[in-house]
């Protein structure tokens, strides 16, 4: 039998109470899986996107967040440092934000083939529109390039943490956010290439809904399971029953759309 994914479309979210989300179902996995008899709950992908946000991860440098907190608070770009690996990254509006939150212990025990069936899903979303995207050596991530428009441009950044096999964190997509954010970090730490969007490349507006559909079937394929959508009420009702505990939206969701 195929593992089942539930996958929870929740909005713009602040990015400190859905970090705590996050942890709080890695968590829930984890005592269900070392609980006797071990119970096999349903695994949980959170499909979102954030607030303006820089998160720098456990191995980045301070130096390559460029805006001081003086200018970050002018351009209104929260700041946090987070458990994940990678460097500083960072998440906003118009960007496809995933959390898979996975037990790899029911699909394989290895974590740099998982980032690579990640960027898989994401290389094959971005055939969608036509674009060619890449890996490049040395570099987590997916790319396109390097074409007549110039060297290898960064369309989607990729840190994950694992705990007992559980995964937490995960991609971020650049679907149409506002580029400019990425003059206030060095993303990634790459200094020699640049980064881009998928509306950017493709010279079109795209529906952040659809992105999400092909996301979930390209995630279906690889890791060959069953993905089940929940948007908005339904998704924060199933994650209240998932978690044994009543979750109030308000607490995570931005009062009004930032763009």
């Amino acid at each position: 039998m195929k593992q089942l994914v539930k996958a929870c479309r929740l909005g713009r979210l602040r990015y400190a109470p859905t970090w705590e989300l996050q942890r709080e179902i890695q968590n829930r996995l984890i005592e269900a899986k070392r609980a006797e008899p071990r119970r096999d709950l349903p695994h949980v992908m959170l499909l979102l996107e954030h607030e303006p946000v820089f998160t720098l991860g456990k191995s980045g440098d301070d130096q390559n967040v460029v805006w001081d907190s003086e200018r970050r608070a002018r351009e209104g770009v929260a700041f946090h440092r987070i458990d994940r690996g990678g460097d500083v990254t960072f998440h906003g509006p118009g960007q496809l934000v995933g959390y898979p939150i996975l037990d790899l212990d029911r699909f394989f025990t290895d974590i740099h083939r998982y980032l690579r069936e990640l960027e898989e899903a994401v290389i094959r979303v971005l055939a969608r529109v036509d674009l060619e995207g890449g890996r490049v050596e040395g570099r987590t991530g997916v790319w396109i390039g390097p074409d007549s428009t110039g060297p290898e441009r960064k369309l989607c950044a990729l840190g994950v943490r694992c705990s007992r096999w559980v995964t937490m964190h995960g991609f971020a997509l650049n679907v149409q956010p506002r580029l400019s954010f990425y003059e206030g970090i060095v993303p990634c730490g790459i200094v020699d290439r640049g980064v881009t969007s998928m509306a950017l490349e493709a010279g079109r507006s795209l529906e952040m809904s659809r992105v999400m559909d092909w996301f979930e079937t390209a995630f279906a394929e690889g890791f060959d399971c069953l993905v089940e959508s929940l948007t908005g009420e339904a998704a924060w009702d199933w994650l209240s029953q998932f978690l044994g505990r009543p979750l109030d939206p308000e607490v995570y969701l931005l009062p009004d759309p930032v763009d």
